[in-house]
């Protein structure tokens, strides 16, 4: 199940209209209900680059949602829910892989991106993280909500303390606040808006240097992108 934006999607070029088509392939797929599973690789899911998509990056060397250098070659963008098994999945078994191998090489850099679509508990836990990431803990938050097992057990008020406790967000009070601020609520927006704009109707959805890649596709996928534009790149 997916669901639409309450505005019109903007557009920008054929590029968009390419992650709009491929996110309606995976939309059903990747966020149908039962156990996570990775999305088969589909051959119309090997696109092109845009470079009209690179601009969504934001290479903002104190953003608290992204990891790796500001100048890495290569940005992923991912838009992601934390209440969504696929998500959950590739979190588990493929990014740490990605983060060893190009991440901490200095080629990649990954660009968070809250994107809830599954209702009231996505966007509290997603304004959650973005709490946790304002002292620094966006990402130890990010690994506790993806554990095995932590989505089953919901996102209440509660629990999310609980993994901010876990994470290790050193002012809980603040953290408290920080949740249901007015910039916490204009953060996701903002997120969601951009995922929205770009055509993406399910989770996890990417840009990898303005490559489209929809769901949570095996390693292979996303290092040939990488591969690709990194090479791209250096030209």
């Amino acid at each position: 199940m997916s669901k639409k934006s309450k505005t019109k999607p903007y557009l920008i070029g054929a590029g968009v209209a390419v992650v709009a088509t491929l996110a309606g392939l995976a939309s059903y797929t990747a966020t149908r209900p039962g156990p996570p599973a990775v999305v088969e690789q589909q051959a119309e899911q090997q696109v092109a680059a845009y470079p009209e998509l690179e601009k969504y990056a934001r290479r903002d060397a104190a953003d608290p949602l992204a990891l790796g250098r500001a100048d890495a070659p290569v940005v992923m963008i991912e838009y992601a829910d934390f209440a969504c098994g696929y998500c959950g999945k590739f979190a588990r078994d493929i990014e740490p892989a990605l983060i060893e191998k190009y991440v901490e090489a200095g080629v990649l850099r990954i660009e968070w991106r809250n994107f809830p679509i599954f209702g009231e508990e996505s966007e509290r836990v997603a304004r959650a993280s973005w709490a946790a990431g304002q002292q620094g803990r966006f990402w130890p938050f990010h690994r506790a909500a993806y554990a095995d097992g932590a989505k089953e057990r919901g996102f209440a008020k509660d629990r999310l303390l609980a993994l901010a406790r876990e994470a290790g967000v050193p002012d809980l009070d603040r953290f408290g606040r920080d949740v249901d601020s007015a910039a916490a609520r204009a953060a996701v927006a903002a997120d969601q808006e951009q995922g929205w704009s770009l055509g993406a109707t399910s989770t996890p959805s990417f840009l990898v240097n303005g490559r489209p890649i929809a769901g949570a596709q095996p390693m292979e996928t996303f290092a040939s992108a990488i591969e690709s534009a990194r090479r791209e790149a250096a030209k």
